[in-house]
């Protein structure tokens, strides 16, 4: 599990064939103080396992799923990723819930500046708009943040400078592709409603 804040912002410096997935290496410095074999670490909002790792970089495995749902079908050295450790029992949850498990791509649509804050418009696929409401948690590319608009299609996020500064988000343009996690309590809820409405029992 995760909270949606961003620890540092990583470098992946190699991409690497395995199969029918890749071998990801980041170059990091924060997320390996206490970094371990085995360890979960968000890359860019996709929750990956440490296979290895030396005092500047980790590598993990990145499954074919992975490829075909995410944003890592992008992933290419020198791409900037967000990182993010797995919580700890005990910590604050400064963010929200987040689990690393991408819903779907979104597309940016719209980069409005402002003095200090930025506004960010993504688009939303069918079938997760419904999961994305007003002032709601969302988690575009691992940055847990609260849905400031929101329409039938797309949805808009504001953006502090603290954001702007300490994530990928502050380099976004028109264009660009970005993993978008929704809040776990309205998949929960609309599985519910599911079974509600054909009748069965959950």
């Amino acid at each position: 599990m995760f909270t949606g804040l961003i620890e540092e912002i990583g470098t992946i410096s190699s991409l690497t064939a395995s199969g029918d997935g890749s071998i990801v290496e980041i170059s990091a410095t924060r997320v390996l103080d206490d970094v371990s074999h085995g360890d979960s670490i968000a890359i860019g909002g996709v929750c990956l396992t440490v296979i290895d790792y030396t005092s500047t970089s980790f590598r993990a495995d990145v499954m074919k799923e992975t490829l075909l749902h995410s944003a890592a079908s992008s992933w290419a050295p020198g791409k900037s990723v967000n990182l993010e450790r797995a919580a700890r029992v005990g910590d604050r949850l400064g963010g929200h819930i987040v689990q690393g498990h991408v819903d779907a791509i979104a597309t940016v649509l719209e980069v409005k500046p402002g003095d200090q804050w930025r506004v960010i418009r993504v688009s939303l696929r069918d079938d997760i708009a419904p999961l994305v409401a007003h002032k709601g948690s969302i988690t575009l590319d691992g940055v847990s943040l609260t849905v400031s608009a929101v329409g039938t299609d797309w949805a808009e996020v504001s953006l502090i400078p603290e954001t702007l500064s300490a994530t990928t988000l502050g380099q976004a343009s028109v264009g660009d592709i970005m993993n978008v996690e929704t809040d776990v309590l309205a998949r929960h809820v609309l599985r519910l409603r599911e079974f509600a409405l054909d009748g069965g029992t959950p």
